[in-house]
């Protein structure tokens, strides 16, 4: 099988056909189209979630939290700047805007691919240095983010320099590396074989021993904690951690496996068609799926991640939280007013307190005040639910309300006479 070069645009064992047309079906095309856009609103929905969350506490970050930042930045820029263009030619049948959006979205996508895989790999190596050797000391995390996407952004423009090419997929509507220029120069299938060697099977080898290791290392570790107060605690804590982390770090390999393996086995065959352009459709739509579920897996085993969710969709909705937070006021903060009523005795007629009608004017007079104090507390609790919705919207102010004890009620009864 030999790729045409980009100016006349077609593909031998495609019956001469341009290279930007899709080999699927209209109905395979549609249903190509509707998987893409769920998988791009539930990434941009989630992995922007994380962002804002992050945001919000962006001084409380650890050093792997921040690595997951990182690759939720990576999973959202994919499906908001590229993954569209991928969306909207399967439902047009065929790649729109030729070559030069082909190189675009091939580029990008494998910039952020290997960005995506990088941070998994520092990620993993990072918890099994702390768990094996303790703390990490000197590191920064800023620099180890900025130093992913780098690397990630040099050896993805080598295309753009003679080593290598960015084509269309066997099913014509995606791009990446030309897997199959292998057999066409030295210095293709040098770049082609460092792809696979370095930039897939070692880290996805370095993801895989060291979050295996360090998995059974916590759990040996933490069995033997005994469980009372904060051992224990530190136990589950350390558990859902790693949980967490390995959840984010496996989910990446396997997703991204079946469809290094196709274009791995895609280099070594030299006739003409050895798969069905579907069977490289399954792969690359499954890839995509890591960007869904990873946000789940933070805020599933991060209790931070979702407190401060809660904090900020009651500061985007205050409605929401408008019963719960007005009635936590009322009880906590606005103290129960002091009434102090004595029934004078009347002794009009020769008539008992009791029976006359001072009693009945001073019990009129507690209700009234019952009901102008009530007011007042509600009118305070909803100032305080005023105030307190607005708070949540300002994370840096940590706000300690003074609860105040019940004032003491004393009721003086008419005394018979």
């Amino acid at each position: 099988m030999a790729w045409s070069s980009p100016e006349n645009g077609t593909l031998d064992w495609t019956r001469n056909i341009s290279v930007f047309t899709s080999k699927l079906s209209p109905t395979a095309d549609i249903g190509v189209g509707i998987v893409i856009l769920i998988v791009v609103l539930l990434s941009v929905l989630g992995n922007g979630t994380v962002l804002a969350t992050s945001y919000r506490r962006r001084h409380k970050l650890t050093d792997s939290e921040l690595l997951c930042v990182n690759l939720a930045l990576a999973d959202f820029l994919g499906c908001v700047c590229f993954y569209p263009l991928s969306l909207i030619s399967s439902f047009h049948h065929a790649w729109l805007g030729g070559y030069a959006t082909c190189v675009y979205y091939g580029l990008g996508c494998y910039i952020l691919g290997l960005c995506g895989m990088f941070t998994i790999a520092a990620i993993s190596v990072i918890r099994y240095i702390k768990t094996f050797h303790g703390a990490l000391y000197g590191a920064n995390m800023q620099l180890l983010c900025i130093s992913t996407w780098l690397l990630a952004a040099v050896w993805s423009f080598l295309p753009l320099f003679g080593w290598g090419e960015y084509v269309p997929e066997p099913y014509g509507l995606s791009c990446t590396i030309a897997w199959r220029r292998y057999h066409t120069s030295v210095k293709d299938a040098i770049y082609v074989i460092c792809s696979f060697a370095c930039f897939t099977l070692v880290p996805a080898l370095l993801i895989v021993a060291s979050q295996v290791m360090t998995l059974r290392k916590v759990y040996r570790i933490t069995n033997l904690l005994t469980a009372h107060s904060a051992r224990s605690n530190l136990k589950r804590t350390e558990k859902r951690l790693s949980v967490m982390f390995f959840c984010v770090s496996m989910g990446f390999v396997v997703a991204w496996a079946p469809y290094a393996v196709v274009s791995f086995l895609f280099i070594f065959h030299t006739e003409a068609m050895y798969m069905a352009p579907s069977g490289f459709v399954f792969p690359a739509l499954f890839a995509k799926s890591s960007h869904v579920y990873n946000p789940l897996i933070y805020f599933y085993f991060n209790k931070a991640f979702r407190q401060e969710l809660r904090g900020l969709l009651r500061c985007l909705f205050p409605g929401l939280a408008s019963r719960r937070v007005g009635v936590r006021q009322v009880a906590s903060q606005v103290p129960a007013p002091a009434i102090q009523i004595q029934l004078q005795e009347q002794q009009e007629g020769g008539g008992r307190g009791v029976g006359g009608g001072g009693g009945v004017r001073g019990m009129i007079n507690l209700v009234k005040s019952q009901s102008r104090s009530s007011k007042g507390s509600l009118s305070a609790g909803r100032e305080g639910h005023s105030n307190d919705v607005f708070a949540y919207c300002r994370p840096k102010i940590r706000v300690v309300p003074l609860v105040l004890g019940p004032g003491v009620v004393r009721e003086f009864l008419p005394i018979s006479t």
